[in-house]
């Protein structure tokens, strides 16, 4: 059984390449430089060129593939004209089973791309699993590292709404689950941590695990500027404006009880990942 991962330097697809390996799986890195690829994830592991944007890429990146890991790279939003494709192609060279990463209430929101790629693999007939995870925290170290770091600031519009963060540690582990065992085709299910949280509250986490001062802003126009100034396309920041606003509005707040339960261990806490994650901020 050989298995592809897209989106393999990412935040969860690193970790999901990683425990796959780790599980002496067939495994291969889909990229699209293999070399910059090997400095991340180490010299030995099997990677093939491909992007979603050159379908030349797609035949030699799905040869003898069983089982696709599919991440919807953040700045591909037109999924007829640069996620379609790629799933063709992949029905096309016998992909068995996709295993993809949605979102928390993909299939009640028709306007996110994620809800768009869903319909379309069930259009196509493959077998897929798909794993609608809520808000990432390792958000906080990537896109909203230096905001905390430099300015101590938690910047986002999420108003008082609550959001029930998850570790992409757990994603992954759900997602090694549900691509090596068997039972998990035509599933869907919702990811969440054990705890819903306001950004003040997760602001006083970060307060007091790192022992400076961190503050929750959430101005929507301060947001607009400071996403734009740290060079983020506008039409990726209108996502992330979409995302907050649905804490905002208290809908990201919603627990399951499926990352426990696929993991047989309780999710892990974002006072966890703030103390393993903490050199990131200081």
């Amino acid at each position: 059984m050989k298995i592809l991962v897209t989106g393999a330097t990412g935040n969860v697809g690193q970790e999901v390449f990683r425990l796959l390996l780790s599980q002496n799986c067939d495994v291969c890195a889909a990229v699209r430089n293999p070399n910059s690829a090997k400095q991340i994830l180490g010299s030995n592991i099997q990677s093939v060129p491909f992007d979603f944007t050159k379908p030349d890429t797609f035949d030699r990146a799905f040869l003898q593939v069983n089982k696709l890991f599919l991440v919807r790279p953040p700045a591909l939003n037109n999924v007829r004209q640069q996620i379609a494709p790629v799933l063709n192609a992949a029905k096309l060279a016998g992909v068995e089973h996709i295993v993809f990463l949605s979102i928390l209430g993909a299939e009640r929101n028709p306007f996110v791309p994620h809800s768009k790629i869903e319909r379309y693999i069930n259009q196509l007939g493959i077998r897929a699993t798909f794993l609608r995870a809520s808000f990432f925290m390792q958000n906080l170290n990537t896109i909203h590292r230096e905001d905390i770091k430099a300015r101590g600031e938690l910047l986002m519009p999420a108003g008082n709404g609550k959001t029930s963060f998850i570790d992409v540690r757990d994603i992954a582990a759900v997602a090694v689950r549900t691509l090596i065992e068997d039972g998990h085709q035509g599933k869907a299910y919702p990811l969440t941590g054990t705890e819903a949280l306001t950004y003040y509250e997760v602001a006083d986490i970060f307060t007091s695990v790192l022992g400076k001062s961190i503050r929750y802003n959430p101005s929507l126009l301060k947001f607009v500027r400071q996403m734009r100034l740290s060079g983020l396309p506008m039409d990726f920041v209108l996502i992330m404006i979409a995302i907050y606003t649905t804490a905002r509005l208290g809908l990201a707040g919603n627990i399951t009880s499926d990352t426990q339960q696929l993991l047989n261990r309780s999710p892990l806490t974002i006072r966890q990942y703030v103390e393993d994650y903490r050199q990131f901020w200081l």
